[in-house]
């Protein structure tokens, strides 16, 4: 049985029907709801998301993240009395994962946060966050009708969910794209990596206006503090080309 489900899981876990329809989760043989995964989607037809299908590549800065928080762990944690080696190995391990997925929830929490005002659902909590947000946008783009959370399925065989967009108005603009990454550090130093241009030429394309001016939005998650960088036409231009070459790889690795 399958459930469409509008909720973002986990990146690995996101996977779409061909008319844009997240499916990320279906009732498996037991009754019990479960993450979709690859056998599934290629049994009812399902498309992967562009997050999956650019999760392929080498993440050097998040592999550099993960080393310093194993890092940070050993400092910390002290040597219990007794305790051999390879569980106190084990112990750094599990505390450093820890921090990772307390980062994640709360990068999560903003995030939704932040989607939930552009919906008209205000979250009192994450209002300045919102409010950096929209100056930021109005100051590189002008007055627009944002969209939120948008859903597509591209010919090319992916899908995705887009977290602001604004439709072309024809005489006047060819559109907008915006997706939001949370940051617990200083924005001064924040700048797109390349897996963020090649989102957002595929989601431009996904979306059907594949001339839109697209930017990311980063967001402090404590402070509320809003950067936006736009990313030239150049870029998204070359991004396109190189993740079509990764779509028909995934394709090709998968048997889809």
């Amino acid at each position: 049985m399958i459930v469409k489900d509008n909720a973002r899981p986990a990146e690995s876990g996101h996977w779409y029907t061909k008319d844009g329809e997240p499916m990320y989760e279906i009732i498996g043989s037991n009754g019990k709801i479960r993450a979709t995964t690859l056998r599934d989607a290629k049994k009812i037809g399902l498309v992967p998301s562009v997050t999956t299908i650019i999760g392929q590549l080498n993440k050097p800065a998040l592999i550099g993240w993960a080393q310093k928080q194993v890092l940070l762990s050993a400092l910390t944690l002290p040597r219990l009395p007794n305790e051999d080696e390879e569980s106190y190995i084990e112990r750094i391990l599990q505390d450093s994962k820890e921090e990772g997925r307390r980062a994640a929830d709360r990068g999560t929490a903003v995030h939704a946060g932040i989607q939930n005002h552009f919906e008209g659902n205000p979250v009192p909590e994450y209002q300045k966050h919102y409010e950096n947000v929209s100056e930021e946008l109005k100051k590189a783009f002008g007055e627009q009708k944002w969209i939120a959370e948008e859903a597509f399925a591209h010919t090319l065989g992916f899908g995705g969910k887009v977290d602001l967009h604004s439709k072309k108005v024809d005489g006047l603009n060819n559109g907008f794209v915006v997706d939001i990454k949370t940051k617990d550090k200083d924005l001064d130093k924040a700048t797109p990596y390349w897996e963020h241009i090649l989102q957002l030429s595929a989601y431009r394309e996904g979306l059907g206006i594949d001339m839109a001016r697209c930017a990311i939005v980063f967001v402090h998650s404590g402070t509320g503090e809003a950067k936006l960088h736009e990313i030239t036409d150049g870029e998204l231009m070359d991004a396109w080309s190189c993740f079509q070459n990764l779509a028909l790889y995934y394709f090709t690795k998968n048997k889809i």
